[in-house]
């Protein structure tokens, strides 16, 4: 049986693990939680399963989730924590050779190759659970990296993908948090509008699977069934089709490298229409912003989360309008990112440095 602790516990990916592991106990037992501010939530979940948990709100320091972790004992965690906060958490875990299971695309964003290097040193398994990376690292494993020639992103769109620019200006809050195909928390059903999301799964990608800019592609697909696609070296091009549900690539995670008996629903081939288009560059410029990153590397991919998660807030407070989360991304990245980190207190240097100045452009 598996030791599972649950890092952001009363979001998204922290419910639905926790309805994994309620629907699968023979399999895995909750260990130990972790909430940014959902203290009510928190204390539930602790008095249900009897183990150690952690307010972050209260207390978000390295010794602190160093406790959780040792209180906890977990074979694996799942990083469902949102944003930069969630790089933190990642380090602690691969320094004390726990697999992590890695909802939080900001960890590989901001420190990729630290943390793959870290993970490599201490031998421990780095299990993508965005729905997007999981789809392309089983493909991988299926394909094998080296017959691979291009890696395809698969993205809903979101709510403006038909949006003129014209009625892209006048874009109110609650129109971009009414996402048509996920239910996710509010930093990131913003930056799905955006595409801002898709611009840092592209990031993500370039990392974890060692990619040039060159050999990813984005696709939009409204269904948002196909949750990503490979194409081999001789065309054929491979797909993971499931329901727009993040218990799949949860499971997955926990599960690797074995392939348990699903408690899940089986997909449905039938009355599924599936339809695709090219992503609007100038219409939705986070994304292309996002491949320029990748390929100027250095400290420009942890300038570009820094800035949009700065302007992504200051949007959800309405101090600015949506078609200046952009902007401010765009005129942060203006600045001088060459700096190459080799070590995490340079990210955070970074991170500190970008936020500050995307903080001045508010």
């Amino acid at each position: 049986m598996k030791r599972v602790l649950v890092l952001g516990c009363s979001g998204s990916i922290g419910t639905n693990t926790i309805n994994i592991i309620e629907n699968m106990k023979d399999d895995f037992v909750v260990c130990g939680i972790q909430t940014h501010s959902n203290k009510e939530q928190l204390e539930l979940l602790k008095s249900k399963y009897n183990c150690p948990a952690l307010l972050t709100s209260e207390d978000n320091s390295e010794k602190a989730f160093q406790k959780l972790i040792d209180e906890s004992n977990p074979d694996i965690v799942v990083n469902g924590i949102a944003g930069a906060a969630g790089l933190l958490p990642s380090k602690i875990i691969l320094e004390n050779k726990i697999d992590l299971a890695l909802a939080n695309k900001e960890t590989i964003v901001m420190a990729g190759p630290l943390i793959k290097s870290l993970a490599k040193k201490n031998n421990v398994k780095l299990l993508p659970v965005d729905s997007e990376h999981s789809a392309i690292f089983n493909l991988v494993n299926q394909v094998g990296k080296e017959n691979l020639s291009k890696i395809v992103i698969t993205a809903s769109g979101g709510p403006f993908r038909d949006f003129s620019s014209e009625q892209l200006k006048n874009v109110t809050v609650e129109q971009a948090l009414n996402h048509p195909t996920w239910k996710m928390g509010k930093k990131i059903t913003i930056d799905s509008s955006t595409l801002a999301n898709k611009g840092l799964e592209v990031i993500e990608a370039s990392y974890l699977f060692d990619v040039s800019s060159k050999e990813i592609d984005v696709v939009v697909h409204p269904q948002s069934l196909i949750h990503s696609l490979v194409r081999t070296k001789d065309g054929m091009l491979y797909a993971q089709i499931s329901d727009p549900d993040m218990k799949h690539p949860i499971f997955n995670a926990l599960t690797w490298p074995e392939n348990k008996q699903t408690y899940l629903s089986d997909f449905n081939l039938f009355d599924h229409p599936m339809t695709f288009f090219k992503p609007r560059y100038d219409d939705f410029p986070l994304l292309k912003y996002a491949f320029e990153c990748v390929d100027k590397g250095n400290g420009y991919t942890i300038a570009f989360n820094a800035a949009n998660e700065i302007a992504v807030h200051a949007f959800l407070d309405r101090k600015i309008s949506y078609l200046k989360i952009a902007e401010i991304t765009e005129k942060t990245l203006q600045q001088n990112w060459l700096n190459n980190p080799s070590t995490f207190e340079e990210v955070f240097e970074i991170d500190k440095k970008a936020r500050t100045y995307a903080l001045e452009l508010v």
